[in-house]
Formats: structure tokens, C-alpha cells, sequence
């Protein structure tokens, strides 16, 4: 396929940035945990610190600044990230803008993007079924559909965080970047490889959202049609020509993670970098922290490329790994069904020291005795050890348990 994106079309791209408000320089920090785990020397790209937290207004501004002073109607489909980045931009040059989303969208998302001036269109229960929408509504004259990906001018404005990497780490070894539809790791591929091709880029992609390895494969665009992962902004389920051309001239390795290792990533850059970011951009660390990528002894810069976590995603991101971690447990607990027993067990749990959160009586059970019931307690420990030591108390007081969860 002919190249349609360049090293010149990123910069002139970054020239088009003249609003610190609309797109800002992110920083780069290093970070000594995270490089302890890796066996790296690692330096997160911090560009969830964007004012829509994410990098998607950096293409979205480098496109429309080109149709400011027109009389378009922007329409754009985004399951979230996009949406913001498209009406930031649509509002800053003066234009209307209509984004159609899912709508089981993050309603923090939702939000964001009518905040930002948009109007905002729910349609369909997937991103190819809003994107359907939304490009029928482009077919009306004077509306202007902006591409999430599919898009050299998108591609350009996201490659600029190329050009930035490569300032602010200039002898760096390896990128690791997130995939969803190609145009952030299409436009950062390109510029790092213009200007230094020995730099290695990886991208990452959920594991049941992953579309390029089958892509690369068949040498064109395959989809698929019921991404499932909680990492939104990367759960596009296609990706274009455009980017899987520019994938298969830069980018050196593509990685698979699963929901499970990007669970475990939030909460490690949470409690290591002290930074929240949603799914896709905690991608980047998952890949880095698992078997997948080799980055020992390197100069790496995984990108942390979104922040707008849904709260009750958040939360059952937190639970998923408190619970891998050992550190929250269900403990199921056969008692005969007489006053004081609720009492005499959360005596034993309080002095190992744990923290009781919830518990109930289960006692419509099949395999009970007249008489007998379950508590079920949902305790806090501090991990393995100090739960295995809780379970041990409270079977050394004659009591069957059982962990639940």
C-alpha cells in the first residue's frame, strides 16, 4: 500500500497546535517501581494529562483547524475518547457537532462529550452500530464525518506524540503503544521511525478486541464483530487500509493482554505512579509487565494514552484484582443456626486483624441439615498470607470454611 501519512505530515500537524488549552505537550515521568518490575528503565508518557484525557484530540483538532471558518456539521461515532476529542475541537474552531455513541457508552463519557459542546446521539449497542448511524447522518449535504482512525489528518495529528517521545527520550529503546482502530500507533510509528529506525515500537491489543494479527495475516482489515474487553477505547473491533498499512511498514511486534492483565495494570499504576487511567491506557503497562514483551535492560516508554474510567468500571476493575491479590475474600461458613455464632466467628476474623465489609445468612441451601446455615462474610486482609491465616483461625474454632470467590 502507498504511504499516505508522513514524517511532514506530523509536523506540520504539531504546527496547527497553537492552543496549550486544546492540546498540550504531555510529560514524561520515570518511574523506579515500575522499572524494578520490568528490569527496565521506564519513563510513562503521560497523555491521559490531556484536557479530554486522552490522545484523541490531537487528531481531531489537526483535522477540523482545517475547516475552521466553514459552515460544516461535524458527525463523528465514538464509544467515548473520539467523541470528546471531535467536540473540543468542533467547538474550538466554531463548528456543530453531532457524535453518535453506543448506548452502553460510560455515561461519564456521555457527559464529558455534551460538556464539550456536541450534540450526542446514542444509537445501537456496539461501535459498528453507531458508526452505521453516524454515517448516514454524514450523508446529508454539508456534514462533515470525522473518522476515529480512518483518516490521514487524524493519524497525523496522534503521530505527534512521536515527535514528543522522541525529544523527551532521546536515547529511547522500545514504545509500547495501545491498538484499537491503528491511528495512534500508525501516526507514532511513523514519526519514530522516520526519525530514528532502530527505535522499536509494540503494539498492544485485548485479547477478544484483537483484530490485527488475523489482519496481518490475510494482508487486509479483518473485523470483529463483538469486541468484548474492558479496556472501551481500544474495543473498536476493526482497524482500516490506512492503519493496518502503516502497522505492517513500522511496527515491529503486535501483543495480545487479557482483561485480566489489564485489571492488575490500573491498579499498579494507581498504587505505583499514583496515576488512574482507564483500560486502554493501562495496556501499555500490562504488556510491559507480562511475558509478552521483553524490555530488560532497556530504555522503554509505555503509553498511557486515556484516563476517562468509568467509576463503576473502576470499581469492578479494583474488586477483580483486590480479589486476585488475595486481599478480598468470601468466606463461606457452616454454623449450626443459633444466637451468637455471627459473633463468635467475626471475634475470630477481628483478631487476626482483618476487616469485615459485609456478611449474610444463607440457609435455603440443598446441602444443609435441619439447623444449619452458611455465613458468608466478605473480608478485607492484607494478601495471601494474612488470609490463610484468618481461614486457619477460624477452622482450628471447629468451623467448616470454604473461600467463595
Amino acid at each position: 500500500m502507498t504511504e499516505t501519512v508522513t514524517l511532514a505530515d506530523i509536523e506540520a500537524a504539531r504546527d496547527r497546535f497553537d492552543d496549550p488549552a486544546i492540546v498540550r505537550r504531555t510529560p514524561i515521568e520515570t518511574n523506579r517501581s515500575l522499572s524494578e518490575m520490568s528490569g527496565a528503565d521506564v519513563h510513562l508518557k503521560m497523555e491521559h494529562l490531556q484536557r479530554t484525557g486522552s490522545f484523541k484530540t490531537r487528531g481531531a483538532y489537526n483535522k477540523l483547524k482545517q475547516e475552521a471558518g466553514s459552515d460544516k456539521h461535524v458527525v463523528a461515532a465514538s464509544a467515548g475518547n473520539h467523541a470528546q476529542g471531535v467536540a473540543l475541537a468542533a467547538t474550538t474552531v466554531g463548528l456543530e457537532s453531532t457524535i453518535v455513541m453506543p448506548e452502553n457508552a460510560p455515561q461519564t463519557k456521555v457527559d464529558a462529550t455534551r460538556g464539550y459542546g456536541a450534540t450526542v446521539e446514542l444509537h445501537g449497542s456496539n461501535f459498528g452500530e453507531a458508526m452505521a448511524h453516524a454515517k448516514s447522518l454524514a450523508e446529508k449535504p454539508g456534514m462533515l464525518f470525522v473518522h476515529a482512525y480512518d483518516d490521514p489528518a487524524i493519524v497525523a495529528g496522534q503521530g505527534t506524540l512521536g515527535l514528543e517521545i522522541h525529544e523527551q527520550v532521546p536515547d529511547v529503546d522500545t514504545v509500547i503503544v495501545p491498538i484499537g482502530g491503528g491511528g495512534l500507533i500508525g501516526g507514532i510509528s511513523t514519526a519514530l521511525k522516520a526519525l530514528d529506525d532502530s527505535i522499536r515500537v509494540i503494539g498492544v491489543q485485548a485479547e477478544l478486541a484483537s483484530t490485527v494479527h488475523e489482519s496481518l495475516r490475510k494482508g487486509a482489515p479483518v473485523d470483529e464483530e463483538s469486541p468484548k474487553t474492558i479496556a472501551d477505547g481500544i474495543a473498536t473491533g476493526s482497524i482500516s487500509e490506512l492503519t493496518l498499512g502503516l502497522i505492517e511498514d513500522h511496527v515491529d511486534e503486535v501483543v495480545t493482554v487479557s482483561d485480566d492483565d489489564i485489571a492488575r495494570a490500573i491498579l499498579t499504576v494507581l498504587e505505583r505512579a499514583k496515576q488512574l487511567v482507564e483500560g486502554a491506557g493501562a495496556a501499555s503497562v500490562a504488556a510491559m509487565l507480562s511475558d509478552r514483551v521483553d524490555v530488560e535492560s532497556e530504555t522503554v516508554v509505555p503509553l498511557l494514552c486515556g484516563g476517562n474510567i468509568d467509576m463503576s468500571m473502576l470499581q469492578t476493575v479494583l474488586t477483580h484484582a483486590l480479589t486476585d491479590r488475595n486481599q478480598l475474600l468470601h468466606l463461606r461458613i457452616r454454623i449450626r443456626d443459633q444466637p451468637g455464632e455471627m459473633g463468635r466467628i467475626s471475634s475470630i476474623i477481628g483478631e487476626k486483624g482483618a476487616n469485615i465489609r459485609t456478611v449474610r445468612h444463607d440457609r435455603a441451601v440443598g446441602d444443609l441439615h435441619v439447623g444449619d446455615a452458611y455465613l458468608v462474610f466478605q473480608v478485607i486482609a492484607s494478601g495471601e498470607n494474612h488470609a490463610n491465616a484468618v481461614m486457619a483461625a477460624i477452622k482450628d474454632a471447629g468451623y467448616e470454611v470454604e473461600r467463595v470467590n
